[in-house]
């Protein structure tokens, strides 16, 4: 499963409440979440990072504010489940790429890259992929990428450019899910991108007022991270592990009521 952009407490709060119950009733081997946001809207501390993993996340995608927080570089360079976009510079913070085992066993690739068009300046997302997949080994077969941008259409691009040689190609960063998952011909799931994890009675999970004051009459205020309306956002993927090809792909979303059944239906072994 890869949950899209967890937005604030109220994101981070869903994800202990639903992820372990999730894991359970959807038989999910491996959780892929992107955390960019998951700190007041825009960043990522260590403790966060460890709550997060903590819920049962088994790695950690990143995106345009993976920097916010000073804090978090060493986390990034010292930790082998959370992942800077790979065409960032060099000298950037972080890995390009990580390989995590799943519940049953399998080793899992889990690339992360970003979009160039309306987007902070970046080196070529083709080519860093291309580099990327180069490094991994024959034998890791299941392979994710988040493709964090604006544009549907760099993404459907991505999407079609690693159609065969990835599992899936899923886009994050927009916050608003798109309806248009599907398996590409040669094996490679495919969706825009796959919402948000956080308020939704909100816009892309800010307070309203203060994004629309700001909006409409260019007085800054203070985007807070709204409260209400909270829903985990994501989709399953269903591969083969023999061949790294994607066999199915859902959009799921749940919401408060639904995460505490699951928290009730499903309590957390105290040992784990």
């Amino acid at each position: 499963m890869h949950i899209g952009d967890i937005v604030g407490k109220p994101g981070r709060d869903i994800v202990r409440m639903a992820c372990y119950g999730l894991r359970k009733r959807e038989g999910l081997s491996l959780i892929v979440a992107n955390a960019e946001n998951a700190c007041g809207g825009s960043g990522l501390t260590p403790a966060a990072y460890k709550e997060i993993i903590d819920c049962g996340i088994d790695c950690i995608t990143m995106g345009d504010h993976i920097y916010r927080r000073k804090e978090l570089f060493q986390t990034l360079q010292s930790q082998n489940n959370i992942v800077k976009p790979a065409n960032f510079p060099k000298t950037a913070p972080g890995k390009d790429f990580a390989i995590v085992e799943s519940a049953s066993g399998i080793r899992v690739a889990v690339i992360s890259i970003m979009a160039r068009v309306f987007m902070r300046p970046v080196d070529c997302p083709w080519e860093a992929v291309d580099r990327v997949l180069s490094l991994i080994p024959a034998s890791v077969k299941v392979r994710c990428v988040d493709f964090h941008g604006e544009a549907t259409s760099d993404k459907q691009v991505m999407g079609r450019y690693l159609d065969g040689r990835v599992s899936y190609v899923l886009g994050t960063h927009t916050h608003v899910p798109t309806a248009d998952e599907q398996i590409f011909k040669g094996g490679t799931a495919f969706q825009c991108d796959v919402g948000m994890t956080g308020p939704h009675e909100s816009i892309i999970g800010r307070n309203i007022e203060r994004v629309t004051e700001t909006t409409i009459t260019f007085r800054p205020t203070q985007f807070d991270v709204a409260r209400d309306d909270v829903r985990l956002t994501g989709s399953i993927v269903d591969i083969d592990p023999e061949t790294g090809r994607a066999t199915g792909i859902r959009r799921i979303q749940i919401r408060e009521e639904e995460a505490k059944a699951l928290q009730a239906e499903y309590p957390q072994d105290a040992s784990r």
